[in-house]
């Protein structure tokens, strides 16, 4: 980790915990000085009554040794799994955002915390039919930390598509990260795997040496793989892991049009720190060069820091179109109408944030703005969370938005990520509204060719193009984006390729690539990312 996201990482020990909605687990202090625990034998279940979550938190069946990543002791105790079993059923009551639809067992009949989690949510489904709960997940906590803080993974710096995750299967590269083993071995967009390891991937049944090709478990692991080129070429290369920093910014450029300039920017993640310097460094080229319009390129961004989702849509309006709004409002369960139940302060809104906020920029600094009174937005179902914050804000505040591509993934929802005996847990704890009180998109943001001012937005339905790279002005989408600004009409229509996204269903399918352990907890990070603040 650089010295600045160090330093960042401390920081925010001492942040005002109202200023700034980001990622953080959550841990006590661990002091001596805290009262031991009930024992197993004086735990005893009764349904519908709980005690404070904080009589069992830290209280561990294998108590941790060591540090955490900012050099802290862990703030382990001494307990048991019942006693782990029993802080997650108080925490979910206290701050699950539906407790009331939670159908309260009995912890002392789950031997393991995680089973125990899996069912300490609704069942309820939306009106499309999905469950309403689809952001239910954890995470081991050495590994979550040093994602969050670096966005550094093991793997070849390749982002895989599933279009079709079962037989026939096909995968694709959607894009490569600079300096990577995938850039090295010259993958491009739309390079189709034919074959790893000599396992057949479009029909073969070894799921697992697939997935392990696919997905290693850490850096170092060298696969070989049969690929097919956009052009229909096929080579056989061999990748091995490495340890991939993720670069959340890419082919920011300016496109001349006869009726003004226009930037385009791929943004992947709002999830790790330098998204915040990267988008500051492109926002002011744009702002230096006067563009008149922004395509920003979120359709595999599932989302991150929600302050830094603010940011950008600052960046995009405005001072005149954001001052004194709300950009994005927490809404708790009904036991907590006026006060955070994880931080125990006074709600308030999120606004636009104007000045940089110290996640890879010195805290501030005034950052760029456009001015703009609209934005075209690149999007897919893969389209999550912060990014669907960034549409719903500007929409709060009159900015349009135009969707070009698919409908996004759905994810008004936001949790603090909370740490408890080496696992950290993502509950549901809040939804996200604008300025204009709306929050309701359980299904997503849908493309319509009218806007209903909710969850309908205009634009266009266009498939995803492998055959072009991300930022070329003759790629389907930002062609499709291109073309609207001048005509104000979509292309003829063009049904997207519906990528495969992990969901429940998914992991029971024993040919599906959706068995990778490794791929669902990837899947979770891309797509179902945080809107959360620091405790």
């Amino acid at each position: 980790m650089s010295t600045q996201n160090a330093n960042w990482a401390n920081r925010l020990k001492f942040l005002g915990l109202a200023s700034i909605s980001l990622a953080l687990i959550s841990c006590s202090s661990g002091s001596d000085s805290e009262p031991n625990p009930p024992s197993e034998e004086q735990l005893s279940w009764t349904q519908g009554v709980f005690e404070d979550e904080d009589n069992f938190k830290d209280f561990c069946e294998v108590p941790r040794t060591g540090n955490d990543i900012d050099g802290d002791p862990w703030p382990d105790k001494p307990g048991s799994t019942l006693h782990e079993n029993f802080w997650l059923r108080s925490w979910s009551n206290n701050t699950y955002l539906w407790y009331d639809e939670i159908q309260d067992q009995n912890p002392a009949n789950f031997n393991d915390p995680l089973d125990y989690f899996d069912v300490l949510k609704t069942t309820a489904v939306t009106s499309s039919g999905n469950p309403k709960d689809r952001f239910h997940y954890t995470y081991d906590t050495d590994v979550y930390e040093q994602l969050v803080s670096s966005g550094a993974s093991a793997g070849y710096g390749a982002e895989w598509v599933l279009l079709q995750a079962s037989p026939p299967r096909d995968v694709r590269v959607a894009f490569t990260e600079p300096n990577s083993p995938a850039t090295n071995a010259n993958l491009v967009r739309g390079v189709k795997i034919l074959e790893v390891d000599g396992v057949d991937m479009i029909n073969g049944n070894d799921v697992d040496t697939l997935n392990a090709g696919l997905f290693p478990s850490s850096a170092g692991e060298s696969h070989e793989f049969l690929i097919e080129e956009p052009g229909g070429a096929t080579r056989t290369v061999t990748m091995t892991s490495a340890v991939v920093t993720t670069d959340p910014v890419q082919n920011e450029k300016i496109i001349a049009t006869g009726t003004g300039d226009v930037g385009y920017l791929t943004f992947n993640t709002f999830g790790i720190v330098d998204a915040e310097a990267e988008l500051i460094d492109a926002f002011e080229t744009f702002e230096s060069q006067g563009i008149s319009d922004l395509v920003v390129d979120l359709r595999y961004n599932g989302g991150g820091f929600l302050a830094i989702s603010s940011q950008l849509a600052y960046m995009v309006a405005g001072s005149t179109a954001t001052s004194g709004r709300t950009y994005n409002q927490q809404v708790f369960n009904d036991q907590h109408p006026n006060t955070n139940p994880v931080t125990g302060s006074a709600l308030s809104p999120t606004p636009f944030y104007s000045t940089s906020l110290g996640f890879s920029v010195n805290q501030g600094q005034a950052l760029p703005q456009l001015n703009l009174n609209r934005v075209f937005v690149l999007s897919d179902g893969g389209t999550c969370s912060a990014s669907e914050a960034f549409i719903n804000g500007l929409r709060g505040v009159d900015i349009e938005v135009i969707l070009i591509g698919d409908d996004t993934c759905g994810k008004p929802y936001g949790f603090y990520a909370t740490d408890n005996c080496g696992i950290t847990y993502f509950t549901i704890q809040f939804r996200g509204e604008n300025e204009k009180g709306f929050g309701d998109y359980a299904d997503g943001f849908v493309i319509g060719g009218s806007d209903n001012g909710q969850d309908v937005v205009r634009g266009c339905l266009v498939a995803d193009d492998f055959d072009h790279l991300l930022g070329d002005e003759q790629e389907a989408r930002l062609a499709a984006a291109l073309s609207y600004r001048q005509t104000g009409s979509c292309p003829a229509a063009t049904k997207p390729l519906q990528q495969e996204t992990y969901k429940p269903s998914s992991r029971y399918d024993e040919n599906s690539l959706f068995n990778s352990a490794i791929l669902r907890d990837r899947m979770f990070l891309k797509q179902n990312l945080i809107l959360s603040e620091p405790k």
